[in-house]
């Protein structure tokens, strides 16, 4: 049924209920987990001189913390003995989630509600709502643990 499960992450603490359903999924099903970070440019630039150098660093930057959050998620799989493959893409998030998803034909995305807190968090909240919006593919929203 579920042959492979995909799992955008942010790296935050509060996708871990997230990652560990997926993985519990993964291994119920014998699936394939696919772990995807999206970096998302900013849409504007600053004019300084060297504004696009300082981008260029900013992508390079959270293209690397993506490369270690889906990593770490990939290693915790593996403890599982289940298959994974990682993806570091820039782009829109949602769109891409879903262009991921197609090409791999995932069966199951398994989504965070929130992740990282303050404005992040509102805007990650968006994109698994948009994501749930426009999906034809099942996907399962998992809740953050309560904050104490």
């Amino acid at each position: 049924m579920f042959n492979r499960v995909l799992l955008p992450t942010d790296g935050s603490d509060a996708v871990t209920p997230a990652v560990e359903t997926a993985i519990d999924i993964a291994e119920t099903y014998g699936a394939k987990l696919h772990v995807l970070f999206i970096v998302d440019p900013p849409s504007s630039v600053s004019s300084t001189s060297d504004g696009f150098t300082g981008l260029d660093n900013l992508l390079d930057g959270l293209e690397e913390e993506g490369q270690h959050a889906t990593g770490k998620v990939a290693d915790k799989a593996k403890d599982s003995d289940i298959e994974t493959e990682t993806a570091v893409r820039r782009g829109n998030p949602h769109d891409d989630i879903l262009t991921y998803a197609t090409e791999n034909e995932i069966a199951l995305i398994v989504m965070g509600t929130h992740g990282r807190t303050g404005v992040k968090r509102a805007l990650l909240g968006s994109v698994t709502e948009d994501v749930v919006r426009h999906s034809e593919i099942p996907v399962l929203t998992v809740h953050r643990e309560p904050e104490e």
